[in-house]
């Protein structure tokens, strides 16, 4: 019985296919999916494995999948098509469209800024529930009236989950649609993509559960910066963790799932995000959602060369909310944008080769450097649309 469950490759295309399954063969995957677009087609659609450890369920066709950071990169699109459609400008200040942000000397702080952790929001002042950061309003109004962790702009430090709250309210404030609703009705729904921020009760049983693969013995130095990145009371912990209140399991619950979190809780598969990246950067079956100009303000790099992320104790590089490739997030090269998520996923879109890449999975890894299953298939892929 083949490990896949959907098997479409376009001829030229089967080395993605072979670094596919060689995460399932050497035993770094579960349940996965990879999918390409090329120049408007889809050209690579996998999906197989399982959805529990025990290999009983089957990660079919309709399989559903948290997504962590990958959502960034959709939040950070809507906000450029905001921006397309002249209702924000990266180089306002924020409080021009959310006054009550101004709290704590903020008022100076621009939408770039923001959107490229340039801000030193990455939690809230003072404790929180998981139940309260389920809620709206009640973390936007918590950010607002907090006080930057850093000096705003003096470096850059990744806002690991409130990212979707400030960039999502950006977005609400200027169209009275939540962020959710804006990419459902605006990016979603003209694509046909099975993705969501805020997931409808009704496909909560979809949802492949997130597994952890064995976390490997890293080397002293390695294990030093993992511990400072992460441990309690680090900058990485009172990020990644909201202060708390995101504790082990969180993003397998249903409630969490059915929430707004544009920093981390989308939902979907590869085959969506890949198309949502195509019509990012080119036209798929007669949907653009950004012209070249503004993809280009977009994914203008914001973070000065060789500048350390405080938060994750690396170097990083963002434009306006999306990663852009570089040494510690390989995509498949210069001017290629997009997000990774934890655990390994990530889609990006590059305008170079008109080619949208995603690769979801189940089962969470912990590396220092690259995930591996990631680097084969987007090397992969990128060799692929080179030779075609």
């Amino acid at each position: 019985m083949s490990i896949l469950t959907v098997d479409r490759v376009a001829s030229g295309w089967e080395p993605v296919r072979d670094a596919f399954l060689e995460g399932f063969e050497n035993g770094e995957e579960h349940g996965a999916g990879v999918a390409v677009y090329h120049r408007g087609a889809c050209v690579v659609d996998l999906v197989g494995g399982w959805r529990d450890k025990d290999h009983t369920q089957p990660y079919g066709d309709d399989a559903l999948q948290v997504v962590f950071s990958t959502t960034k990169g959709i939040t950070s699109l809507a906000v450029a098509m905001c921006v397309q459609q002249g209702l924000l400008d990266y180089s306002e200040p924020v409080v021009t469209y959310w006054p009550e942000f101004a709290a704590h000397g903020k008022d100076t702080v621009t939408v770039a800024q923001l959107l490229s952790h340039r801000a030193g929001l990455y939690t809230v002042d003072g404790p929180i529930t998981l139940d309260e950061a389920l809620h709206w309003d009640t973390v936007t109004q918590r950010l607002a009236h907090t006080a930057p962790r850093f000096p705003v702009d003096s470096t850059h430090g990744y806002h690991a989950i409130t990212f979707g709250w400030l960039a999502g309210e950006l977005v609400r404030r200027v169209t009275g649609k939540s962020l959710g609703t804006f990419v459902r009705d605006h990016i979603a729904s003209p694509l046909g993509a099975d993705f969501h921020i805020g997931l409808p009760a009704e496909l909560e049983p979809r949802v492949a559960r997130l597994m952890a693969h064995p976390i490997p013995k890293f080397p002293p130095d390695i294990a030093r910066i993992m511990m400072e990145r992460s441990a309690p009371g680090t900058k990485g912990a009172d990020a990644l963790g909201l202060n708390g209140a995101f504790g082990p399991g969180a993003f397998n619950k249903a409630e969490v799932h059915a929430a707004e979190i544009p920093g981390a809780n989308g939902i979907g598969n590869a085959r969506s995000l890949a198309r949502i990246y195509a019509a990012a950067v080119g036209e798929v079956d007669g949907v653009r959602l950004l012209s070249d100009s503004v993809r280009e303000q977009a994914t203008t790099n914001n973070t000065p060369d060789g500048e350390m992320d405080v938060v994750l104790i690396s170097e990083t590089v963002f434009a306006m909310g999306f990663m852009l490739h570089c040494d510690r997030s390989l995509f498949s090269g210069p001017g290629a944008f997009g997000h990774n998520g934890a655990g390994g996923s990530v889609s990006f879109g590059d305008p170079h080769r008109n080619m949208g890449f995603s690769y979801v999975m189940n089962t969470m890894m912990t590396v220092y450097d690259e995930d591996p299953r990631r680097s084969r298939l987007v090397r992969a892929a990128t060799q692929c649309a080179d030779a075609v």
